[in-house]
């Protein structure tokens, strides 16, 4: 009996050691993946820290031992811009603090960590809102800084746009200020450079006034949509934010849509009693709904006609503008061991949105098995501030949830689809997102992006060691 107590000892004290010492290499050599799940890559190590100084010591001890370094928030770009093989992730998100609020300029400081959802706290007592995010506000704002987000707002629409100015941790070391008068070349290539020019410590960020809007929703057909828009959002002083969406499901596929205006309301006086931040509810219902769209066409019309019937059901509601922009999230979340969701986005000049949705539709139609959840609209003003412009002109951006297996047959299967939807896209003068998987070649990426060999030719500027790297940088600088 004692013999077989011994053994036993010995054998969980063996198990306890070997599982220690396992812990320890996966603590030291961390697998890291962003939100897509589909590029996860050994890290040397994950740093953090809210003081600027230690953040500083990161980068001259990456220079001396020769590490790479990427840098992170909420992870939630898809192609490897926050990841590198034995590199060193430098995680943003404890680095949050709100610095300073100026009522009078409407003018804001923010660490880089800072989410969006921390700034509309910190500001809706003072009656004021952010010009530009995403509509959903669980991310960084060095994140969106880096990705140059758009938003709902039809004034306001790249991120660039609000930036009044940041502070730069360069590769040396160095803390430089940067704005339109200071660095300006630098101010166009890290908004939107995707974490490869320096930290991004803190932020100034013009604000303007919450407001409260009603919402109008209108169900038009798609070759309707871009004369509507002309006519009935861009002409018309009251329309504040707009959105739109386009039906995936098979009884209208890419035929049927509706669109959701934000019209300044009449009597402003109601700001008091819909100023209050709202909080995700019902997460259960939408989360079913989308859910049952997943598995086959009846869930996603089933799904397409709740989503419209409950917009029009909400017309002339009241909404504050910081509502306005935190859209809900959870309902969203999905876990599956073979399966992930993806997101890609394409932006197309607003005359060409009918004929490019009637050669989309015809490509999509042959491709059975592309499950294919969601397509949001939203209005992007031209802006070529950024040297990695996406909005050449006055576009649509169309935002698309794609549904798709882990395994390599699945990543090669979705690519071919994709590519072909970004040939089209490029056929109608447009361009797509960069934030998410590495489907595009070079070839479409310098076509989208014509000032892309400018911008590599600028990282090895400004960063000729190679220290702040990603899987984005790996695949496409030459």
């Amino acid at each position: 009996m004692y013999k077989y107590r011994y053994f036993a000892i010995i054998l969980y004290v063996t198990i306890f050691i070997g599982s220690y010492h396992l812990f320890q290499i996966q603590l030291s050599n961390p697998i890291i993946e962003d939100h897509g799940r589909l590029l996860p890559v050994k890290m040397k190590a994950i740093k953090s820290s809210n003081d600027e100084e230690k953040l500083r010591k990161v980068i001259l001890d990456a220079n001396k031992n020769n590490d790479p370094i990427s840098i992170g928030g909420m992870q939630h770009s898809q192609g490897g811009q926050t990841l590198y093989p034995n590199g060193i992730l430098l995680d943003m998100k404890s680095y949050n603090n709100i610095l300073e609020l100026d009522q009078e300029k409407k003018l804001i400081t923010v660490q880089s960590g800072t989410t969006w959802a921390d700034i509309q706290s910190y500001i809706n007592p003072y009656g004021l809102a952010l010009k530009v995010s995403q509509s959903q506000n669980i991310f960084t704002v060095g994140g969106s800084l880096s990705v140059n987000v758009h938003g709902r707002d039809i004034a306001y629409t790249s991120l660039i746009e609000s930036v009044e100015s940041f502070r730069l941790l360069n590769a040396e070391g160095n803390i430089l200020h940067v704005s339109r008068q200071e660095n300006p070349e630098l101010f166009k290539l890290v908004i939107g450079g995707y974490g490869l020019f320096g930290v991004i410590l803190d932020v100034s960020l013009q604000l303007t006034d919450d407001e409260l809007y009603q919402i109008r929703t209108t169900s038009l057909a798609y070759d309707e949509y871009s004369a509507y828009f002309k006519t009935n959002v861009l002409q018309d002083e009251a329309v504040k934010m707009h959105l739109a969406r386009i039906s995936v499901a098979p009884e209208g596929f890419l035929t049927e849509m509706y669109t959701t205006d934000y019209y300044r309301a009449d009597d402003p006086g109601q700001l008091e009693f819909n100023s209050t931040l709202k909080r995700e509810s019902l997460i259960a219902i939408p989360k079913f709904f989308l859910g049952l769209s997943r598995l086959n066409g009846w869930g996603k019309n089933l799904l397409w006609k709740t989503q419209e019937a409950y917009n029009h059901r909400i017309d002339d509601s009241y909404i504050s503008r910081n509502n306005v922009m935190r859209s809900e999230s959870t309902f969203m979340e999905y876990e599956n061991v073979n399966k992930t969701e993806v997101l890609q986005e394409y932006f197309v000049p607003v005359d060409q949105f009918t004929s490019y949705i009637d050669d989309l539709r015809q490509t999509l139609e042959q491709e059975e098995d592309f499950n294919l959840l969601n397509i949001t609209v939203r209005y992007v003003k031209k802006n070529e501030e950024a040297v990695m412009s996406y909005a050449k002109e006055d576009m649509f951006g169309l935002v698309m949830l794609i549904n798709q297996g882990s395994s390599e047959e699945s990543i090669e299967e979705s690519g071919r689809i994709i590519r072909k939807m970004i040939d089209i896209t490029l056929d109608h003068d447009g361009s797509y997102y960069l934030p998410y998987y590495h489907f595009p070649t070079q070839e479409q990426l310098e076509e989208a992006y014509p000032r892309t060999e400018e911008f590599f030719n600028m990282k090895k500027e400004y960063d000729p060691d190679g220290r702040f790297m990603n899987l984005f940088y790996e695949e496409y600088h030459k």
